[in-house]
């Protein structure tokens, strides 16, 4: 991974910023509801106060009849029809009986529904009605109450038989409708509206199960009452909804509607809110349906004593609702449930807002930050990149080291923090390594020059002795002594040979030279010399033009032959071949053979290097200088030499790659 990509990563780190952006969002959006929350708490608690201590006609604590409002005129005529609409909000009459009550402009309406799974029918007016199914209605106005017998032992019309004496304004004939089907009864009977009943006892007796007959479940009534509305409308603050509940869920008042001011936020800025900001969000069906009963779990711990408030879904597109349940309380009883509601668009507005103001800040710090760590990342690796450029510019070829740039300014070695501590090091290294190289390589003339005179002294004294008389004893130790001396000889001849090369080949003259005829000439040449081994030498068809100096190519084949022919076999192969390249030529010389070492390929061309085993007495010494001055004459050209390992494996192959000598100018 490079640098740039490794502070790319760590520029990514920055998305912390963001994040943490975010998640101070979603707390500031949970503190602007925790503090609207406690505002809508407050207001509901004083209202309900308010309530309380007011003259306002709450119900009583306990149960109670409601008596819904009718949304359709209803036909008293024992059938369900009229009352479906209103059957979801029933009142249970025990476990097998279920009453609903409803008031219109015309009358007040009561129907009851039975199931029993064995009937014992009798008329109201029959001395055994008590011992059948029946009804006991009983009706109060005030402090005035009388009971009724509902009976019939046939479907159809029926009259209930009072049970009391006449009291007040209570009817003394009642008539209804019965009506049975295969798993019980429904009674269905209408009242005057005026009659203002304040309480109603109803009892359901059945003689499969027995009990009392005269029993009645008597309850207040609860109905939905204008001047509570009126009264509630007065205490509760603009712009919010305020229900009252009887205890039981039963709706007694309401007032207000839910509205939103300010400006109508897009489908983005909505997706936004509730995906990204918003805290989980009740639904908000429960809460706006137009129902008579809420029987919803923030109104059971309200009647329960505990005020509580939840967070739901709005009406409109980005809204929300606060909606707060506390108790109403009188004579330390609950009495009823105060619902307060609540709409609000500022909430997620300022948490968009303030969302949207973190990604642009974000992405701006992003970007800056991105923007520096790169700039600071491509001026380091172009740093980077110039002092390797000149570490391999002052490395030429093979490790030898470039004079002119170890003695110039290596790039940032006047810089003062690490990189230019690191060129420093760098140029410091190179000239120590470049002094030992000179050394090493003006070593070899150092060394025939010094041995010369010590050589020829012991030469001459070698020359005296065979004039002298030697025992016979002595003559093989002396004749031993001339072939060290001939053997040193040709080491220092051939030191000296070396450093006359590179001399011979810096002044050469170059000139205009068909290569194809140098390599056919070369050719030729080395056939009679391959002896048993196989020669191939391949040639383009057209000339290949070069300006060099034929005489160092052909010096250079001839180092390269000599070492191909000591490692090919007896019987091996050699192939000499010629090709044209984009600016010059590539002469390549393969022969069968071991293949080269692994950790002597980048030293083939150093001076006094041989991959030749220690030579046998009597044989030429080898020093490793052919491919050195190889190398000379390919670096004279302006190419290169190189030696590769054959693919199949077979062999070894080197090859010249030859640009051509720079042209000299005329002289004026």
């Amino acid at each position: 991974m490079t640098l740039r990509h490794k502070l790319l990563l760590v520029a990514l780190c920055t998305l912390a910023l963001p994040v943490a952006g975010w998640l101070y969002v979603r707390q500031m959006e949970t503190l602007l509801r925790q503090g609207q929350e406690q505002a809508l708490m407050a207001t509901a608690t004083a209202v309900a106060r308010s309530l309380a201590v007011t003259d306002a006609p709450l119900p009583l604590a306990g149960k109670g009849w409601y008596v819904q409002q009718a949304v359709s005129p209803i036909t008293v005529d024992g059938y369900g029809d009229d009352w479906a609409p209103m059957t979801p909000w029933s009142q249970s009459l025990g476990k097998n009986a279920k009453l609903l009550l409803a008031e219109d402009d015309n009358g007040f309406y009561l129907y009851i529904d039975v199931r029993v799974s064995r009937r014992t029918r009798a008329d109201a007016a029959d001395p055994n009605a008590l011992s059948a199914d029946h009804v006991i209605l009983d009706l109060y106005q005030g402090d005035q109450h009388r009971r009724y017998l509902l009976a019939s032992a046939a479907p159809g019309a029926f009259t209930a038989l009072p049970l009391d004496p006449p009291s007040g304004e209570l009817p003394d004939r009642i008539t209804g409708q019965w009506q049975e089907d295969g798993s019980g009864y429904r009674a269905e009977l209408g009242l005057p509206r005026g009659l203002g009943l304040t309480s109603l006892g109803v009892g359901v007796y059945t003689a499969v199960d027995g009990g009392n007959p005269m029993a009645a479940d008597v309850r207040p009534l609860w109905r939905y009452s204008p001047d509570l509305s009126q009264e509630l409308s007065r205490l509760a603050p603009e712009d919010t909804r305020a229900r009252l509940l009887a205890p039981a869920g039963w709706l007694l008042a309401q007032t207000g509607r839910l509205s939103t001011t300010g400006p109508q936020p897009g489908w983005l800025s909505s997706f936004v809110y509730r995906s990204l900001l918003a805290n989980p969000l009740e639904d908000a069906e429960p809460w706006t349906s137009d129902a008579p009963r809420l029987d919803l779990p923030e109104v059971q711990g309200a009647r329960a004593g505990q005020p509580t408030a939840i967070w739901r879904q709005g009406e409109q597109r980005d809204s929300v609702v606060l909606a707060t349940a506390v108790p109403v309380e009188r004579d330390h009883s609950v009495v009823g449930v105060l619902l307060l509601e609540q709409a609000s668009r500022a909430v997620p507005l300022l948490a968009n807002r303030a969302f949207l103001s973190l990604l642009l800040t974000s992405f701006g710090v992003m970007l800056v930050a991105g923007a520096i760590l790169l700039l600071f990342a491509t001026r380091l690796s172009l740093r980077l990149s110039r002092l390797r450029d000149a570490v391999e510019r002052a490395q030429i070829n093979d490790g030898r080291l470039d004079g002119q740039m170890i003695q110039g300014q290596f790039p940032m070695a006047q810089s003062d923090d690490e990189i230019g501590d690191l060129a420093r090091s760098f140029q410091r290294l190179f000239e120590a390594v470049g002094g030992y190289t000179d050394y090493l390589r003006t070593l070899a003339s150092k060394l025939s020059h010094e041995l010369n005179t010590p050589l020829a002294i012991v030469k001459s004294s070698l020359d005296n002795l065979e004039h002298a008389e030697l025992s016979n004893e002595a003559q093989p130790y002396l004749a031993r002594a001339r072939d060290g001396v001939a053997r040193l000889g040709t080491l220092v001849r051939a030191m000296s040979e070396a450093s006359r090369m590179e001399r011979a080949i810096a002044a050469a003259e170059p000139e205009d030279v068909d290569l194809v005829d140098v390599v056919r000439g070369c050719a030729d040449a080395y056939r009679p010399l391959a002896g048993m081994r196989q020669l191939d030498c391949a040639l383009p068809d057209q000339p290949v033009h070069l300006h060099g100096a034929p005489e160092l190519i052909a010096q250079a084949l001839d180092k390269l032959f000599d070492n191909a022919l000591s490692f090919t076999p007896a019987d091996g192969w050699l192939r000499l071949s010629l090709r044209a390249v984009e600016g010059g030529a590539e002469i390549e010389l393969a022969n069968q053979g071991p293949p080269l070492p692994a950790a002597m390929q980048g030293r083939l061309f150093d001076s006094l290097v041989s991959l030749r085993d220690k030579a046998t007495p009597g044989d030429a010494p080898h020093l490793g200088l052919g491919l050195y001055v190889v190398r000379l004459v390919a670096e004279r050209h302006g190419g290169l030499a190189a030696a590769r390992n054959l693919e199949d494996g077979s062999g070894v192959a080197f090859s010249l790659r030859l640009h051509g000598m720079p042209r000299q100018r005329l002289a004026g």
